[in-house]
């Protein structure tokens, strides 16, 4: 019989099995391990991403439930104890690098195609509950922080780090490596200004917003030629330098362009870009929500909210996991993301999930109804993630599966 893989063995095609075990042996990642390598420890966090796993006892049920395919995986049983130690020892770095290699492929496109880059800058909270008492404060929330750069054209985020919640911005911003011709937008968390100056150095253009307690002269004016844009008028464009008896620590020429947008609120942006319009620069500001537009897709479909453990490494494990499942779907094609709930869109909006027809040549039985007495043991969107084949029912007991 002709075999065919599920889309859970499709979806994973992009991870090289041979760079993944290069990763593992470099970080010793499977020492002393007889029975859960890092590869199955990494599909069954995948899979708890896809099938919205909420405790280890459902992702143990799930996973053996669908044993006919773990050896077209290359993967192996799950027991949750086991799983549970793997959470607490196993290298985050494995996962983090793993992501790295999947953003490579996803930038690639961009590269090839030489044209200006603009990454946006900027960090999400990530809250814990009050079992995570190792957890710091930053005076708003308990938890971590994860510092991303995005691309918007590619579509392609990237992990900077994730870090205690009280850690400053600008401490994590520093460690990205600039490239020259590329522009950064971020906002006034990220204040450095030996930080601004590298970026000037290397030939590169950082947009951002000064913060309040900045004082900048005026040098010179800039002539509008277009004040008008997208959603905003900018009122003014000038040309200016840091007014204080620091300013050795920031010498760059700068530009700032106050703006007002549709909603009547004012900004001042600041920049050292002297050869876009105002106009343009506004708008790159403005491309910065869709940084934003990523976390709240994260949020809202990737499951970041209830943890398969309380200690620090699982959940950095877990918030890898759930970066490798977005880059799978980014990178895998149409056909294959069409049957996941939620499928994954640019705009954060879910789309209408399309189930696969049932094959004609078998007949399947006519359902009995359910009876009123009997529980519901799983939602209709769990059931639709499963490792089965397309139009087969499910081995959890009903619904379509992964196929």
């Amino acid at each position: 019989m002709r075999f065919t893989p599920s889309i859970f063995g499709k979806l994973l095609e992009p991870i090289k099995r041979r760079q993944f075990d290069t990763l593992v042996a470099q970080h010793a990642g499977d020492a002393y391990v007889k029975s859960f390598p890092s590869w199955t420890h990494l599909l069954a966090l995948v899979y708890a991403q896809f099938c919205a796993a909420a405790s280890l006892r459902s992702l143990e049920a799930g996973w053996n439930a669908n044993s006919q395919h773990h050896y077209h995986l290359g993967s192996g049983p799950l027991v949750r104890s086991t799983l549970c130690d793997a959470n607490r020892r196993r290298p985050v770095a494995i996962f983090a690098e793993t992501f790295i290699l999947l953003a490579s492929q996803l930038d690639r496109q961009t590269r090839r195609d030489g044209a200006a880059m603009v990454k946006l800058i900027d960090a999400t909270p990530i809250p814990l509950g009050k079992l995570c008492d190792w957890a710091k404060s930053n005076g708003r929330i308990r938890g971590l922080k994860m510092h991303v750069v995005f691309d918007p054209k590619a579509d392609c985020p990237s992990i900077l780090d994730i870090t205690d919640a009280n850690v400053n911005d600008a401490q994590i911003g520093r460690t990205i490596t600039i490239e020259p011709g590329a522009t950064y937008v971020f906002d006034k968390g990220y204040c450095h200004y030996g930080w601004w100056t590298a970026i000037a150095d290397q030939g590169a253009i950082f947009i951002t917003r000064p913060k309040t307690t900045m004082r900048l002269e005026v040098v010179g004016q800039h002539p509008m030629a277009r004040a008008q844009g997208d959603g905003f008028t900018v009122l003014a464009d000038s040309e200016v330098r840091l007014a204080s008896k620091g300013d050795s620590k920031l010498p760059i020429r700068l530009r700032r362009l106050r703006v007002q947008r549709s909603d009547g609120k004012t900004i001042t942006l600041l920049t050292n870009d002297l050869g876009r319009t105002a106009t343009e620069i506004a708008t790159l500001y403005k491309a910065r929500w869709q940084i934003e537009l990523l976390f709240r897709w994260i949020k809202q479909h990737l499951h970041i909210r209830r943890f398969l453990g309380n200690n620090d490494n699982a959940i950095r494990l877990q918030l890898f996991a759930a970066m490798i499942a977005y880059a799978l779907l980014r990178i895998g094609p149409q056909p294959l993301r069409q049957h996941l709930d939620p499928p994954l869109h640019r705009s954060g909006r879910p789309l209408p999930v399309r189930t696969p027809p049932p094959r004609r040549h078998r007949k399947t039985p006519a359902r009995q109804p359910e009876p009123p007495s009997m529980p519901k043991l799983r939602t209709s969107a769990e059931l639709q993630l499963c490792l089965s084949f397309p139009g087969q029912p499910c081995a959890c007991g009903g619904g379509l599966g992964w196929g």
